[in-house]
């Protein structure tokens, strides 16, 4: 959830600007803000969370995966509901759903209501963000829409980074008693306002041209990835039994499906979630798996929350506040990109480079520490992974999305959303499953320790292979 928000196909533009635009922009942030910050403010309270739900590890892993698994399928839908029926209409069915969604996840009294509702969430942000997005190009002229959208960026990476200093803020404060619940709860006030004031100055939009939602090709994906991700995280606590083989084939069997499903559509001329043109057009396919090997930094948040908490003992304020050194590089990465690149001609493969460096480095840090490790040293390593990650994101996107032509800019730049948000599901069930069966059941300081340096080398392999792997992504190429 790290990304920065791409752009959809741009729709029409009325070139009589709306007097109200400014005001409207800032009820649209909060499609900016909410969603990145839900996927990562929970990271830092999961501790508590499985300590008072009885949340087994598999549990936590799910709460995570749930939400990103959703967000990530259901982002192109989304986008082209709000083309079908208004993206002032969706904006509010989205944002609504997601409070109904956030109270749920408050009110959760047992890890599978908390996974319910963290999944209705993903849902809910996938119908809201992209008519945020959507309704920037709309309203305000080509002139004026730079600096929205660099605000809109700048918003949405903020709640990314610093979503865990402010869970860890919250739990802190302990409002009304509530701890760890209020991380959910925080949405309603703002949503409230955002409802009662601000949605009747968004202006109704619609694109001239509709592509209709590929529902079968939805329900194939969301069961593809289930039958990936619930054996991977569930399979491993149950000691692997059949059914967990029976569902890992079934996700072959789903995958095929799709394809077929996908190929058969776009050639019948119909509007297909997936268009092969596009994933056959040269290096495209080598850019997804960049993309996927990319963003297993995933795991890293929940992991390095548990090893704070569990391992060295600390407050979840504390080990909120140990992530703001990875938030600083990461805003300070894209800012520098413009210049350094017309110095480095790989700087994707640089900031890939950097990543994995620095989570060998952190490995090192903990695993050579007697007990604390030197908060300098640690901060370094988070600054150059964060720093690394907001170089290589933006030029890995431009590196992916150039090689189509502009009709196909809008898919592409879905399809990369969904990737990321995909390889993120993936990532926690595949690396965090390995953290948690590294640590074992009695989780006591030293397996946590062993458990988070064998997690940092997962994701720091994972980073390097993407890195090299980026090296060799081939000049841009249309369909």
């Amino acid at each position: 959830m790290l990304e920065k928000p791409m752009l959809a196909a741009t729709p029409h533009v009325n070139d009589g600007a709306d007097p109200r635009r400014w005001a409207m922009f800032f009820v649209i942030l909060v499609g900016a803000f909410l969603p990145p910050l839900d996927f990562f403010i929970v990271n830092v309270a999961l501790p508590d969370i499985g300590s008072e739900l009885h949340a087994s590890s598999a549990a936590q892993q799910l709460v995570i995966s749930s939400y990103a698994s959703l967000y990530g399928i259901m982002l192109i839908t989304g986008g082209r509901l709000g083309d079908i029926y208004g993206r002032s209409r969706m904006f509010f069915g989205g944002i609504v759903g997601f409070a109904i969604a956030s109270a749920l996840c408050g009110l959760a009294w047992s890890p599978w209501v908390l996974i319910a509702g963290r999944a209705l969430q993903g849902l809910t942000a996938a119908i809201m963000a992209p008519q945020a997005l959507a309704s920037i190009q709309v309203v305000f002229p080509e002139a004026e829409k730079p600096r929205a959208l660099g605000i809109y960026g700048a918003v949405f990476g903020l709640a990314a980074v610093f979503g865990q200093a402010l869970g860890g803020t919250l739990i802190a404060l302990d409002l009304f008693g509530l701890g760890w619940r209020m991380i959910f709860f925080v949405n309603l006030p703002i949503i409230a306002l955002v409802t009662v004031f601000g949605l009747p100055l968004l202006r109704e939009t619609r694109a001239e041209r509709v592509r209709r939602p590929d529902v079968i090709g939805v329900g194939l994906s969301i069961l593809t990835l289930a039958c990936l991700i619930v054996p991977l995280i569930e399979g491993r606590e149950a000691g692997w039994p059949v059914w967990s083989w029976v569902l890992l084939a079934g996700a072959i069997v789903s995958a095929m499906t799709f394809w077929r499903y996908e190929s058969r559509l776009a050639a019948s001329g119909g509007d297909p979630l997936l268009d092969p043109a596009i994933v056959r057009t040269p290096g495209m396919r080598r850019g997804l798996l960049v993309t996927l090997l990319f963003y297993a930094i995933t795991p890293f948040f929940l992991v390095l929350s548990i090893y704070l908490q569990e391992g060295l003992h600390e407050t979840p304020l504390a080990a909120g506040l140990t992530f703001l050194p990875f938030g600083l590089g990461f805003l300070l990465g894209p800012l520098t990109t413009p210049r350094l690149s017309r110095s480095f001609r790989y700087l994707m493969s640089i900031g890939m480079a950097m990543e994995a460096v620095g989570f060998v480095a952190l490995a090192i840090i903990v695993g050579s520490a007697a007990g604390h490790p030197a908060p300098l040293a640690v901060a370094a390593a988070l600054f150059a992974i964060g720093f690394g990650q907001g170089l290589a994101l933006p030029t890995l996107v431009r590196s992916i999305t150039q090689r189509v032509s502009p009709a196909y800019a809008g898919t592409t730049a879905g399809l990369i959303n969904s990737t990321l948000q995909i390889s993120g599901a993936l990532s926690m069930a595949i690396i965090g499953g390995i953290f948690f069966a590294t640590v074992g059941a009695q989780r006591d300081g030293a397996a946590v320790v062993h458990g988070f340096v064998v997690a940092m080398l997962c994701i720091g392999v994972s980073l390097g292979s993407a890195a090299l792997l980026s090296v060799r992504l081939l000049r841009p190429a249309t369909v």
